[in-house]
C-alpha cells in the first residue's frame, strides 16, 4: 500500500508528460488541464490503497478513460451546437492559438542555437503528430514517448498486443514520410528513440 507521499511524487512525477499526451489527442489546453486533473483525483480517490508500482498502468488507464468521457460530451455538444446553429443561434467564434505552443520542449544547458533547432524540429514532429489517426497517435504516444512496452500499450488502449504494432508501425512510416518531406525524415524520429 502506498503512503500519501508516494501517491503525490507519483503525481508530481507523471503531471507534465501526461497534460503533453493529453494537449496531443484533445488539442485544447483548457480541457487538456481538466482531463488530467480528473484523472488525478479518480487516481487518489479510487486507488490510493494500491502499491506504488501499479500506479502508472492504473493512472494511464484512468486518463485514456477520461479522455474518452471528453470525447463523448464533445460529441453530443457538437450536436446540440449545430442543431441550434441551424435555427440561428451562433457563436462567438473560435480560438486560434495552437495548445502546442505553450509546451516547453527546450533543454535549458543546450546553447540557444541547439535549443532553436530542437524546438524546430519538435514543432515539425508534433505537426506530424496532429495528421495521425487518433489510434494511431495513442499507440506512438505511449510507445515512444511514454516509454511502454507492447503490453502496457496494449492493456492501456484496450486492445490486442497485434493491433498495438500495426498501429504504432502504420504511425512511424506516415510520420517518417510526412517529415522527410520537410528535410527531416527517420532521422528525426530515430533522436526520439523511434525505430522506423
Amino acid at each position: 500500500m502506498a503512503s500519501s507521499q508516494e501517491l503525490s511524487d507519483f503525481l508530481h512525477d507523471v503531471e507534465r508528460r501526461a497534460f503533453k499526451q493529453t494537449v496531443y489527442a484533445v488539442r485544447d489546453d483548457h480541457a487538456s488541464l481538466d482531463i488530467v486533473q480528473d484523472a488525478m483525483m479518480k487516481l487518489a480517490e479510487k486507488y490510493a490503497d494500491k502499491p506504488v508500482a501499479e500506479y502508472p498502468m492504473l493512472f494511464q488507464r484512468i486518463l485514456q478513460n477520461t479522455m474518452r468521457d471528453y470525447w463523448r460530451r464533445q460529441k453530443v455538444r457538437n450536436l446540440w451546437t449545430t442543431l441550434l446553429s441551424s435555427f440561428g443561434v451562433g457563436e462567438n467564434g473560435e480560438d486560434d492559438r495552437d495548445p502546442l505552443d505553450t509546451i516547453d520542449v527546450g533543454d535549458e544547458s543546450e546553447n540557444p542555437m541547439g535549443q532553436l533547432e530542437r524546438s524546430q524540429t519538435m514543432q515539425m514532429i508534433e505537426k506530424a503528430l496532429e495528421k495521425l489517426p487518433a489510434r494511431q497517435r495513442e499507440a506512438f504516444v505511449l510507445r515512444y514517448w511514454e516509454d511502454m512496452d507492447v503490453a502496457e500499450t496494449a492493456s492501456v488502449m484496450g486492445c490486442s498486443q497485434g493491433s498495438v504494432k500495426t498501429h504504432c508501425s502504420r504511425a512511424v512510416h506516415t510520420m517518417a514520410a510526412l517529415l522527410e518531406k520537410q528535410g527531416l525524415g527517420s532521422r528525426a524520429l530515430a533522436n526520439l528513440g523511434v525505430e522506423s
